[in-house]
């Protein structure tokens, strides 16, 4: 009977050394995944020649230019005028400044729940922080923005 009690006891001991072993192997293999591999990327062939064929227009168009050919529009400043849920209220204020500056662009822009009044097309922040300053009287609320403007008005004239 006490041989029968001992071998009763082996299968316990053995389950527990092969619980063990498969623990420490599985700790193994989970930080065996952390090793990074190579990232490669296929482009079309034809992706080297845009980008090649953009930095030569991007060239040719100048970098100060009084010349518009070419150009596309970039990052500037705007004057946000007003910012708030009403729709009138923000064609009032896009027709004040109107009244006040007839040759400046403005732009009025919804997003849920609210409507923005921005003005101008400033290449420049020292542009922008002049406007603001001149319309400081006729809309207290104001700050710039920055974000892609439009090119400049071109006069053309039929000498």
């Amino acid at each position: 009977m006490k041989k029968a009690m001992f071998d009763n006891k082996a299968p316990v001991s053995l389950i527990k050394y092969c619980f063990f072993f498969a623990l420490i192997l599985a700790s193994v293999k989970a930080s065996a995944q952390t090793t990074r591999g190579k990232v490669q990327v296929v482009a079309p062939p034809l992706f080297d020649t845009l980008l090649a064929k953009r930095a030569s227009l991007n060239k040719g168009s100048g970098s100060g230019g009084g010349s518009t050919a070419g150009y596309s529009s970039s990052y500037g400043y705007r004057v946000q005028i007003y910012s708030g849920s009403s729709r009138s209220a923000a064609f009032n204020a896009q027709g004040k400044f109107n009244k006040e500056f007839p040759e400046m662009r403005t732009y009025i822009i919804y997003r849920e729940p609210n409507f923005k009044v921005r003005a101008g097309d400033f290449r420049s922040r020292i542009e922008a922080e002049r406007m603001k300053e001149e319309l400081k009287s006729l809309f207290p609320a104001m700050f710039i923005v920055s974000e892609k403007i439009n090119p400049p008005k071109t006069v053309i004239s039929n000498d």
